[in-house]
């Protein structure tokens, strides 16, 4: 039977975006442990039928999502919310600067207008206000708030195996003053996840990088490209 999702690491998958669901959808990812499992992000809302196939095609437990962390409060990324909260009865979890536009579903804020999307906004269960962890099953993940893109975003990272993972999302921007995007706030969020020396990086568009020299140069290749 072939796979319908990305093994990245023991416990870590790609499971939408990319070639895996829409065009439109970021890239979503599965941290799966025993009995209980953590969905990153969820896709921009037409493919969530999709996306729920591959888990289950690929034989990962789809009852075992407890968790759904948000990293930022674009359509891109939460679109799948309302349907996925639904189906998986999952909590989510987000930051506190994310809520008007999670919660409140504030179309400037969101973005929905550049896919043509209608969003109803959705209850954050647990709100973050700092660094914080949430953990999966056995597993720690470290919900680190990297405002920048968004004054609320979020990366996540995961220690597995003597292997560090980052879901390090929106790394690239954009960046508009409508979001509250802050450039300066951003470069000090990237070299906060240059600190973390990551081996593995999960992005929010543009793939999976390792080994640990190349999720820095992707980082700084970004700094030099787009800062101040």
């Amino acid at each position: 039977m072939k796979s319908k999702v990305i093994e990245i690491a023991p416990y870590v998958y790609q499971v939408g975006g990319g070639r895996l669901s829409d065009s439109e959808d970021c890239m979503v990812y599965l941290v799966a442990a025993e009995g209980a499992s953590c969905l990153i992000d969820t896709g921009a809302g037409g493919s969530v039928a999709r996306i729920i196939e591959n888990i289950s095609y690929s034989g990962l437990k789809l009852d075992d999502i407890k968790t759904i962390i948000a990293t930022h409060g674009h359509i891109d990324h939460i679109g799948g919310l309302p349907a996925f909260k639904d189906i998986l009865g999952a909590k989510l979890i987000a930051h506190k600067l994310e809520l008007p536009a999670i919660e409140e579903g504030r179309p400037e804020l969101t973005a929905a207008a550049w896919y043509g999307i209608r969003y109803k906004g959705v209850i954050v269960d647990r709100v973050l206000s700092g660094d914080e962890t949430v953990m999966v099953g056995e597993l720690a993940l470290h919900c680190v708030h990297t405002p920048g893109h968004t004054p609320g975003s979020i990366a996540v990272y995961v220690d597995i195996d003597g292997q560090r993972i980052l879901f390090g999302q929106d790394i690239h921007g954009p960046f508009t003053k409508e979001w509250g995007s802050d450039k300066a706030q951003w470069q000090d969020s990237m070299q906060k996840l240059l600190a973390l020396e990551a081996d593995v990086l999960c992005e929010g568009h543009f793939g999976i990088y390792s080994p640990a020299s190349a999720v820095r140069d992707y980082i700084q290749g970004y700094i030099r490209r787009l800062g101040r």
